[in-house]
């Protein structure tokens, strides 16, 4: 999951890539001004920044150059634009824009050039933990006795699940071995059965406590895989 953000004065096309991006598990920043941008890019530091160049306060490419003047070009950028010439895309890959995208933009492109652009993104390093004050010592426990801080398998749990117990004595496994995507889903679509059972079938009560509109939620319930007739007689 990287941080993207989001640069562009239309609201549509803000809401558009922010749905499409969160679908794809990324965590989506959105300015709709230049003044904005500049925060946001501050305070988030992007993995990675899509930035429109046609803007009401600072034009993008404006922008571009002011990042790339002050060190602060430190993430890849795509730029966009309905309206932009050749030279306008010539001169910000000139400046460190890494790809430009015409609007109206197709979503295999944005996939494609989001992906390309977090291959480029450099590697966040992250600061080793602190170790943790001792607790104080136990009495050691019986032969044979399992160990607090070991973790215990679930029976039949292949190796690398991780298992959740639900209420009603269910539980979840969880693959950790399996690709991101798949194990995202697996965990999406079991947060949404149990809502739905426990809201009975209530669409609007589910996409109150998930935060999505309720046209996203019908979708990431059928990309999920999840059963909606039930829901669709109780909502």
């Amino acid at each position: 999951m990287a941080n993207i953000l989001v640069v562009d004065d239309e609201l549509g096309i803000r809401e558009l890539l922010f749905e499409i991006l969160n679908d794809e598990g990324h965590s989506v920043e959105l300015a709709e001004n230049a003044a904005q941008a500049r925060q946001h890019r501050q305070r988030y530091r992007p993995d990675l920044v899509l930035l429109d160049i046609w803007m009401p306060d600072t034009d993008g490419v404006t922008l571009l150059k002011e990042w790339a003047a002050t060190g602060q070009l430190t993430m890849p950028v795509i730029m966009m634009s309905g309206h932009a010439t050749i030279d306008t895309a010539v001169e910000a890959t000139r400046i460190g824009a890494m790809a430009f995208l015409e609007k109206p933009i197709t979503l295999q492109k944005l996939l494609q050039a989001v992906d390309k652009g977090l291959a480029r993104a450099p590697l966040r390093v992250v600061p080793p933990a602190q170790p943790e004050a001792s607790p104080a010592a136990e009495p050691p426990a019986p032969p044979g006795a399992p160990r607090h801080d070991e973790p215990t398998a679930a029976a039949g749990a292949p190796a690398g699940a991780l298992v959740l117990p639900l209420p009603g004595n269910g539980t979840l496994t969880l693959d950790l071995d399996a690709p991101l995507r798949e194990a995202r889903d697996a965990f999406e679509k079991a947060y949404f059965e149990f809502h739905l059972a426990k809201e009975q079938g209530s669409m609007t009560r589910v996409a109150e406590k998930s935060g999505l509109e309720r046209t996203h939620l019908y979708r990431k319930l059928k990309q999920l895989g999840v059963d909606l007739s039930r829901a669709k007689r109780l909502a």
